[in-house]
């Protein structure tokens, strides 16, 4: 499946498995929750997906985004 690559913003490839994001352009290669963690950290419009890689958070704080590295 073809996906916005986050770094030089072309396509990049996505596996039918998700198990990796590749970009032949700029060369990034990257697990799929590499991908998620990068767009979240570089994207203010995503950053609330790291949420949706937390377990259950009822009456827990899912933290900053500086807490998941």
């Amino acid at each position: 499946m073809k996906i916005k690559c986050p770094k030089c913003k072309e396509a990049a490839e996505l596996a039918p498995d998700f198990s990796f994001v590749k970009c032949d352009k700029c060369e990034l290669d990257m697990s799929y929750g590499e991908y998620v963690q990068f767009v979240a950290h570089n994207d203010i419009t995503y950053s609330d997906i790291l949420g949706d890689y937390t377990g259950g958070t009822e009456g827990e704080n899912a933290g900053t985004l500086d807490e998941w590295d």
